[in-house]
Order: C-alpha cells, then sequence, then structure tokens
C-alpha cells in the first residue's frame, strides 16, 4: 500500500460528526476526475487499506461492500487522505472498468478531468493492451529510438511554425508534439505524474 493510505490515523478522524461515517469523495488518480461519492466507517477504511481495493460502508444494506464485488469493475486504491477537518475522506484510485451502475467512467456525467492526464491515461492503457491498428501501438512495436526519433522531428517542426506559420499551425504542431513526447515517457515507464512532480518541486523550490 502507498504512504499516503498506510500512513493514515484511522483513529484521529472525526468519526463522531456523523455517527461513525465519513464522506469519501473517490477520483481517478490519473485523470483527477471525481467518479462517485460513498461513506466509510473504520472497518470499510480498514478493509481498504488491507486489501487496496475500495471498500465503503452501505448505509441501506447496512453492511460492508467492496466497489465491484458483484460486478468486477472494483477501484484499485492509490491513496487516501483526510480533509482539514478530519471529517471527509479523498480517496485517490485506478478504476477497473467503469465506475457508475449505468456504465459510466463517473457517477458524475459532466464531472470534468485533466486532458493531458486523461490522455496520457490512454496511452498508458494502449502500451498494456497493443489493440491492432492503433497508431500508439505502432510506436510501442517500433521502440524508444523510433519515438524519440519522432519526438525530435515534432520539436522541429513545432519551432518552424512559430517562427514561419500562424497561430492554428503552431497549435497543431504543439498537440502533436505533446502527443509524442507523452508516448515517449511511456515507453521509459515513466508518465506525466514525474514530469509534473519535477516541476513541482522546481516551483516550490
Amino acid at each position: 500500500m502507498t504512504t499516503e493510505a498506510s500512513t493514515l490515523e484511522i483513529e484521529a478522524l472525526a468519526w463522531e460528526k456523523q455517527d461513525g461515517l465519513l464522506p469519501a469523495v473517490v477520483q481517478d488518480v490519473d485523470t483527477l476526475r471525481v467518479l462517485m461519492l460513498g461513506y466509510m466507517d473504520r472497518a470499510a477504511l480498514q478493509a481498504s487499506l488491507d486489501t487496496g481495493r475500495v471498500t465503503f460502508y452501505s448505509r441501506s444494506r447496512q453492511r460492508l461492500w467492496t466497489k465491484g464485488e458483484t460486478s468486477g469493475n472494483y477501484l484499485a486504491l492509490v491513496a487516501i487522505e483526510a480533509d482539514c477537518d478530519a471529517d471527509t475522506l479523498l480517496v485517490q484510485a485506478r478504476p477497473r472498468g467503469p465506475t457508475c451502475h449505468l456504465g459510466r467512467d463517473s457517477c458524475f456525467a459532466r464531472a470534468p478531468s485533466a486532458f493531458m492526464a486523461e490522455l496520457d491515461a490512454l496511452i498508458a492503457e494502449r502500451q498494456r493492451r497493443l489493440p491492432a491498428g492503433s497508431y500508439t501501438t505502432g510506436l510501442f512495436e517500433d521502440g524508444v529510438h523510433r519515438i524519440a526519433q519522432k519526438v525530435g522531428e515534432e520539436g522541429v517542426e513545432t519551432a518552424l511554425a512559430a517562427v514561419a506559420q500562424d497561430d492554428e499551425a503552431l497549435v497543431g504542431e504543439a498537440g502533436d508534439l505533446l502527443y509524442h513526447l507523452l508516448v515517449l515517457l511511456r515507453s521509459r515507464g515513466l508518465g506525466l505524474r514525474e514530469v509534473e512532480s519535477l516541476l513541482a518541486q522546481r516551483h516550490r523550490g
């Protein structure tokens, strides 16, 4: 289990405020999209930490239930943290299939996500599955050297567009560059998160 989850002090949370239950907002750790809201008691929180699968307390059924226990669409726990009042939990997870019982990714139909993170997650999924006919699959099959070459080409085209073409052309070339850069990072076992973390450290420094 992650450090963020394993160091959570369960008994320090404000269980008494809502009769032993805390609302738990679940967020896709890769796209940052809010997926659902559930409730946890001490046992549900401990089960989530122990099993690595997000578990809630069902107020209607009066028992613990692990998301996906019947559908198979479980939530793989990444981290849990409490808010400043210790009475609400933010649960970061990786969904294995749709979260909503209606077959949607999120129970909130218009919940926003960070598109670059969403694209990075999609590229990672392409790398895992390597679907036939996918341009991304072809890049991964060509290997890191070819991907690096494409990044170089797109970088040059972006620079040329900046000095010799209009804004629309520059934006188009920049989009191609960013996409290929994400593929290159994934080919090395990295992703957008590592780059964002480094930039955040530099900003704070």
